[in-house]
């Protein structure tokens, strides 16, 4: 069972939190710390598994992650789950959000977080894999944004697109 997902920069910063489990919030916040600091430190060489440590659960655990650019993809999940398939699965996550983005970037995450938090769901939903084939999960989004703009939602938006396509322009020049 997947226990958790994350992403986070380079310097720590969380993009997107999401846990499986009734955790509180004190808790989530030691271990995305905890995570960070494991996970930061390792070379791109090495191994993209670690096993978890006793705040993350013990020896049963196991976090999973990728280094994209300036992000961290982390998945922390249990014994029962397979490295190598949450690794293809971060890789899914990946795509999706660059097929939905557009050469997804931080900013990205950070100015449609809902968005995001939509592909996840479509992808991961209660701990357990939902959906891996892209175009699935590509089509789902994008009927879930017909329907945001003919309900009238994507206009109360449209101030936030306009001012993260400003600032996405500004960093890439």
């Amino acid at each position: 069972m997947i226990k958790s997902v994350l992403i986070f920069n380079n310097h720590g910063k969380p993009r997107l939190i999401k846990f499986y489990q009734q955790i509180d919030i004190a808790t989530q916040q030691a271990l995305v710390q905890e995570i960070y600091s494991l996970v930061s430190k390792r070379p791109d060489t090495v191994c993209n598994f670690l096993e978890g440590s006793k705040l993350l659960g013990g020896k049963d655990t196991r976090v999973i992650y990728r280094h994209y650019a300036t992000l961290y993809f982390v998945f922390v999940v249990d014994e029962s789950e397979s490295e190598l398939g949450i690794l293809d699965l971060i890789q899914v996550f990946v795509e999706s959000l660059d097929r939905c983005f557009e050469n997804v970037c931080e900013l990205d995450l950070i100015f449609h977080f809902d968005e995001v938090h939509h592909i996840l769901s479509e992808i991961v939903q209660g701990g357990m894999v939902l959906e891996t084939n892209m175009n699935e999960i590509v089509a789902a989004i994008n009927e879930m944004n017909k329907a945001k703009k003919k309900s009238g939602a994507a206009t109360t938006g449209s101030l936030s697109v306009r001012a993260s396509e400003t600032l996405r322009a500004g960093f890439r020049h």
